[in-house]
């Protein structure tokens, strides 16, 4: 057990995620909750800073000071208020103040949940964070349960960018289509075949779809043999006449 709680460790240690800066507008124009939300991100930013040269207690110093504004201008539930309860429970992580980084660390989770919900890039930091925390801490099974949870939201939005770049596939195919450009079109649809059969399956109607443009592409170029190949994974006929395919195949003969 030992040797799997270091390895553990050492893993989570380098995927761990370092203190986030806010931006700040250098505009002078400002309202006086302007001036001092600008004032809390450049502690915050200070924080961030004497985080990394390693002077913990100086950036406690910043990050408290930051909290106490922006819960006083944003409220408890802002994002902004979010990422600094986020970078305390890190750096309070380092010194080893354990219950005081679950607390801010978890504060900063049900804001992100809330506010953005569970597939968020923002919110699997927050869950690998404390898994990173429980593991410190020994709790070998809170530790996988959260880094689970951070591999499941990650996966949900990858699939979720490879599905919009699907449709950014097609849509550049039926471009192509309009333009006369067949064989572009050809390969832009097949590249959004690849993605949604990976994620949707064989049989989905948007996978299906690609098929039949493919299908009627290859047609339209008289490729009649991968006409054929691409429309015979294609469930329901009507979406395309196979037979015309096959006639006109024999008639090229």
């Amino acid at each position: 057990m030992k040797n799997l709680s270091t390895l553990l460790l050492t893993c989570l240690f380098f995927t761990a995620c370092s203190p986030l800066k806010n931006n700040v507008n250098p505009n002078t124009n400002f309202s006086t909750k302007q001036k001092s939300l600008r004032k809390a991100n450049i502690l915050n930013n200070k924080g961030v800073d004497a985080y990394r040269q390693k002077n913990y207690r100086l950036a406690i110093s910043y990050y408290q000071q930051s909290i106490t504004i922006k819960e006083s201008v944003l409220g408890t539930e802002d994002l902004n208020t979010a990422t600094s309860y986020n970078n305390l429970g890190l750096i309070y992580k380092q010194t080893r103040e354990y219950q005081k980084a679950l607390a801010y660390l978890t504060k900063a989770l049900h804001i992100r949940e809330r506010t953005l919900g569970k597939n968020n890039s923002s919110t699997a930091e927050s869950y690998n964070n404390l898994g990173t925390l429980h593991a410190t801490m020994g709790e070998l099974n809170k530790a996988v349960a959260l880094t689970g949870q951070t591999i499941k939201i990650k996966q949900n939005i990858i699939q979720r960018e490879q599905a919009d770049m699907a449709i950014s596939y097609t849509n550049l195919a039926v471009l192509d289509e309009i333009q006369g450009k067949n064989q572009q079109a050809i390969s832009n649809h097949k590249k959004a075949l690849k993605i949604n059969k990976r994620i949707f399956g064989e049989e989905h109607d948007i996978t299906q779809n690609n098929y039949k443009h493919i299908a009627q592409l290859y047609f339209a170029t008289q490729e009649y043999e991968q006409a054929r190949s691409y429309a015979s994974h294609i469930i329901k006929e009507e979406k395309i006449n196979l037979k015309d395919i096959h006639v006109l195949e024999d008639k090229g003969h």
